[in-house]
C-alpha cells in the first residue's frame, strides 16, 4: 500500500487491491492472466482498483491477520523477543513504504 501508484501493476503482478477489485470488475481477470502487458492495462487496472474498495479490503485484510498474530504471539512467555514480534506486526500496518 505505501509503493509507487501502480508499481507492481508494471512489473505484472497482481496484489491485494487488485484482487479485491476483480470482484466488482470481473474484466481484469484477463489482463491479470496476461500480467497488464497490454497497452494500457497498468493505468485501466489503476483505475478500477481506485474506483472499488480494493484497497480497504486489504487493508481490512491485513488489520485481521496482524491482530491474529498478535494474539498468537502474546501466548509466549514474556520477553524482548515477544515484544519485538508484537511490535514488528504493528509496523507492518502503519508503515508508509
Amino acid at each position: 500500500l505505501g509503493k509507487p501508484a501502480a508499481a507492481d501493476l508494471k512489473l505484472g503482478l497482481a496484489t491485494g487491491p487488485v484482487l479485491f477489485a476483480c470482484r466488482q470488475f470481473p474484466e481484469m481477470n484477463a489482463m491479470i492472466m496476461r500480467r497488464f502487458s497490454k497497452p494500457g492495462d497498468v493505468e485501466r487496472a489503476r483505475k478500477y482498483v481506485l474506483q472499488s474498495d480494493g484497497v480497504q479490503q486489504t487493508t481490512y485484510l491485513a488489520q485481521r491477520y496482524c491482530h491474529e498474530a498478535t494474539r498468537e504471539i502474546s501466548k509466549l512467555r514474556p520477553s524482548p523477543e515477544r515484544e519485538a514480534l508484537i511490535q514488528l506486526t504493528e509496523m507492518v500496518l502503519m508503515r508508509d513504504k
